[in-house]
């Protein structure tokens, strides 16, 4: 398990009491318990929860130094470790403490997106799957504006199918939402990606994980296109992400034959 905050994973008490008391709301630790219990969530499930649930209710301070606490999460597992149980849970959180229209939850898929209660990228930045021609932003755009206003939290599964194009497109349409300086990423916005890095390669698009540092085959001193400029630059979105949290526990099956064909 990869945790670069240190963020205490032993148990949910010692993780609430190494909080300071002024960020935690009242009653977040009652509701973040009895969330827990109901979606019988595990050791790596319950750190990644109240990891973003914590961070929701004011511990931004470990984040200090990474875009102002911006929160630009990672969880990772194969199929079948409880992702789709950790956004339900998650949901729950957000539903319960009145604050689910801070929240959007997008797939790169109809299926994936129904599977989580959301999104898919495309709806919800008005434009076809795979179109070529990005979406108009007119200053002031007050419809786009309207409709990112109160959202400061965004889940995204099944990243592996997400593409650097797609991202890059996501990220613009956010930045102009938010009228966020370019240099900030998501518009300031909360992002946290779900899925498994390796299952799926996004469908016409260049895979999150590409390495631009490795040598181009393209001719020596030719300049770069538009759209491998905006891939680049959504790279180094992920480059940023600041808390990392690997979901290995398989939920799903113990059939350990069954359990190596999804790892």
């Amino acid at each position: 398990m990869v945790n670069s905050n240190n963020y205490n994973i032993n148990t949910f008490d010692n993780y609430t009491q190494t909080l300071p008391v002024a960020s935690v709301i009242t009653t977040s630790y009652s509701t973040q318990q009895s969330i827990i219990v109901e979606y019988t969530l595990n050791r790596e499930q319950r750190t990644a929860f109240l990891i973003i649930t914590n961070h929701l209710d004011g511990d931004k301070e470990r984040h200090i130094g990474t875009n102002n606490g911006q929160l630009i999460m990672c969880i990772p597992g194969c199929g079948g470790t409880g992702k789709s149980q950790l956004i339900r849970a998650v949901t729950k959180y957000f539903l319960v403490t009145k604050r689910i229209q801070m929240m959007r939850k997008l797939a790169p898929t109809g299926i994936a997106a129904a599977e989580i209660g959301g999104m898919t990228i495309h709806s919800f930045l008005g434009e076809q799957r795979n179109s070529g021609k990005p979406r108009t932003i007119k200053p002031g755009d007050t419809k786009l504006e309207k409709q990112w206003a109160l959202v400061e939290y965004l889940l995204i599964d099944e990243m592996s199918m997400v593409g650097l194009t797609l991202l890059a497109k996501l990220n613009r349409i956010l930045s102009a939402a938010k009228h966020a300086d370019p240099e900030i990423p998501f518009g300031g916005i909360n992002v946290i990606f779900f899925g498994d890095y390796l299952q799926y390669r996004p469908v016409y698009d260049t895979p999150l994980y590409t390495d631009f540092s490795q040598p181009s085959k393209t001719k020596s001193g030719q300049l770069l296109s538009e759209k491998e400029i905006q891939q680049r630059a959504a790279r180094s979105l992920i480059l940023q992400i600041n808390c990392v949290i690997k979901l290995s526990q398989q939920m799903r099956t113990e059939d350990e034959r069954y359990r190596e064909l999804l790892e």
